[in-house]
């Protein structure tokens, strides 16, 4: 059974640190793009960094220069390294992958962890 495991949320002060981390356990074949969303209260889940395999980075305006994300491919684990955090930055955090399954797989899916709460206090 292939899931995403997520660690690393808590209650921090506003200019502190998180790091989250995101591993994959279960047989796959391969993964695409990982990455991080986040989804505050009344608000709709919102994209906050990609990292295509072999690909650029992307992240979302609000995080850039002080996010960043990373992946260990020997250990299927995508990382979110967040720096200056900011009280607008609280939310439940959701890694994702695109996971191609086997090599007769025709196109990934995408698995999500089950959510991590980050909170910044002021």
């Amino acid at each position: 059974q292939v899931q995403l495991v997520e660690s690393g949320g808590g209650l921090v002060q506003a200019g502190g640190s998180l790091r989250l981390s995101c591993a994959v356990s279960g047989s796959i074949f391969s993964i695409n793009t990982m990455g991080w969303y986040r989804q505050a209260p009344g608000n709709q889940r919102e994209l906050v960094a990609t990292a295509p395999s072999g690909g650029t980075t992307t992240y979302a305006d609000s995080v850039k220069g002080r996010f960043t994300i990373s992946r260990d491919n020997a250990k299927n684990t995508v990382y979110l390294q967040m720096n200056s955090l900011k009280p607008e930055d609280t939310a439940v955090y959701y890694c994702s992958a695109d996971l191609i399954l086997s090599a007769r797989a025709n196109y990934p899916r995408r698995y999500w962890g089950q959510g991590t709460q980050v909170t910044v206090s002021s």
